[in-house]
């Protein structure tokens, strides 16, 4: 898994409305936050996606960008999106490129690791959060992107 001090790979890959996203296009207005659950609507992901959504605001207002990453469809996360009303990307990665290029496959291979980073416009890794079974702990990485 990705440590602070490394350099986050790139990755292309779409959104829940069919937008292409890269690690540039997060990177270009600030810091970008990368996000990586295991599915739509299980409630620690939900939890999770909330809490983001709530504090969305603040973080734009300081310029970094936020994206979710998880295995499921496109339709699955305009559904996820539509009905929590998230104001950010969440990017289909059914083939797990990205999860795998950051590290955060599950054990032998199933589901996903819940890993939070945040990310400076110089692509290295400034702070991770990994807790797979708890949400909170997540928007740890929020206070990072205030100092």
């Amino acid at each position: 898994m990705l440590k602070v001090g490394d350099t986050a790979p790139d990755f292309e890959l779409k959104d829940q409305d069919g937008q292409v996203h890269t690690l540039d296009t997060l990177l270009a207005d600030g810091d970008g936050i990368v996000y990586f659950y295991p599915a739509d609507f299980t409630p620690v992901c939900t939890a999770q996606a909330c809490a983001f959504r709530d504090n969305f605001d603040g973080v734009a207002a300081l310029g970094a960008n936020i994206v979710g990453v998880s295995p499921q469809s496109e339709s699955s996360h305009k559904k996820f999106a539509d009905q929590f009303q998230l104001p950010f990307p969440l990017l289909s990665d059914v083939r797990k490129t990205m999860i795998k290029a950051y590290d955060v496959n599950g054990p032998m291979g199933f589901g996903v690791r819940r890993a939070t980073f945040l990310i400076g416009t110089d692509r290295i890794v400034k702070k991770r959060v990994v807790a797979d079974f708890t949400a909170a702990t997540h928007l740890e990485i929020l206070k990072a992107t205030r100092s």
